[in-house]
């Protein structure tokens, strides 16, 4: 009987005579629309620099990327969820920018098997008594920016110190995180909505109390308008202004010399000095025009470790066990320099103070002051009892 389709066939064999490889179907979830998009994008920007480094591998194993947007809503999150679970059959779901729409999927995830490697979003819960073998974190946990802002602040002396952030779990994260390290009483803390752009009252409430600094977690456009408002009222350069997410680097871009003096705390910037920061920072320029952001970093970073893991398994990702065990092992180098996984599947790593200036060829972008913190464990391992 003759075949049907015999061109079909041809290539089909083709394909088994000569082992190709199936692709491994990867789930990017992340904010890529509205006053967020920037963050979600440069998440994206850099996962897909590390997969196309690699001629469509990672790993030198073939992936599909699955792209979905995810609107900074965690019910078209689940629902995200669900499809790439029952319809994609993804053995892997990367992205993950904001914790709120993290925390929604976590556990369909987890109960279903698929490996969830967030590339931004590091909930306190995740990090501890919600811990899971199928959750890791190639960025942060959230409180270790503002735990490094709190250090830094603790170090310079300032004893009175107003706290502002977004009415969401990553802002009472940053802010919890910032208090711990701080080590006293806050004058201050003020929550605002999360899609609130206009900060003339804060302002002002700042202006009227004149703190010795003020910490503000403000990711997106929220960052934007409210450094933008800060140096308006003329309390840049009179009231150090620390920040996470408020001037990094998808921010500075927009805010230019509006920035220029603004601390923000990180594990990763542009200047960190070993190999593989450089060629990723050079790369990102030439292929988008643009410096990367820490967005970007963790995300390229969350990329080589599917990657590693991919290669050690040789591509099977039923063997979950194995797999899991690969990720664990975290086999690649950073764009950070120091990197390993704690007990729960977040990293050990160092913290940084930056402050924006000028670079080289007269860019605002982010320069290293300090690192505040070394090796640095996050607070909730202890309370992390993996099944």
């Amino acid at each position: 009987m003759q075949a049907r389709y015999p061109l079909a066939a041809a290539l089909a064999w083709a394909c088994l005579a000569s082992g190709a490889q199936a692709q491994v179907r990867i789930g990017f979830m992340g904010e890529l629309s509205g006053p967020q998009a920037m963050l979600g994008q440069d998440m994206y920007d850099g996962f897909m620099l590390a997969v196309e480094q690699e001629g469509g591998k990672l790993g030198g194993i073939p992936v599909a990327i699955v792209r979905r947007d995810s609107q900074l809503k965690p019910e078209v999150a689940t629902q995200i969820a669900d499809e790439l679970i029952e319809r994609e059959k993804v053995a892997l779901v990367a992205g993950m920018t904001f914790s709120n729409v993290a925390m929604a999927v976590t556990r369909k995830f987890a109960a279903a098997q698929v490996f969830m490697v967030s590339g931004n979003a590091g909930p306190s819960p995740t990090a501890g008594s919600a811990c899971s073998p199928f959750f890791f974190s190639a960025a942060k946990q959230n409180d270790q920016f503002a735990e490094a802002s709190g250090t830094y602040a603790r170090q310079q002396g300032y004893a009175r110190v107003i706290a502002l952030a977004p009415n969401y779990q990553a802002g009472k994260d940053f802010v919890a995180g910032f208090k711990r390290n701080y080590g006293q009483p806050l004058a201050d803390e003020i929550y605002t909505p999360l899609a609130q752009l206009d900060f003339s009252a804060e302002i002002t409430r700042i202006a009227a109390a004149r703190p010795d600094a003020v910490y503000a977690f403000y990711p997106g456009a929220n960052g934007v308008a409210f450094v933008r408002a800060y140096g308006q009222a003329g309390l840049l350069g009179k009231i150090p202004l620390l920040t996470n997410a408020a001037a990094d680097g998808t921010n500075l871009p927009a805010l230019k010399e509006a920035a220029l003096g603004v601390f923000n705390s990180s594990n990763w910037g542009p200047d960190l000095p070993n190999a593989e920061n450089r060629q990723f920072v050079a790369a990102f320029e030439a292929k988008y025009g643009r410096i990367p952001s820490e967005y970007a970093a963790q995300s390229y970073d969350s990329a080589r470790l599917i990657g590693s893991a991919l290669k050690a398994t040789g591509g099977k990702v039923d063997d979950k066990q194995a797999l899991g065990k690969a990720l664990r092992a975290a086999d690649f180098k950073s764009v950070r320099g120091n990197f390993r996984f704690n007990t729960n599947n977040y990293p050990i790593q160092d913290f940084y103070m930056f402050v924006a200036a000028r670079d080289a060829q007269g860019r605002v972008s982010l320069k290293t002051v300090s690192k505040p913190l070394s090796d640095a464990k996050d607070s909730f391992h202890a309370q992390c009892r993996m099944s």
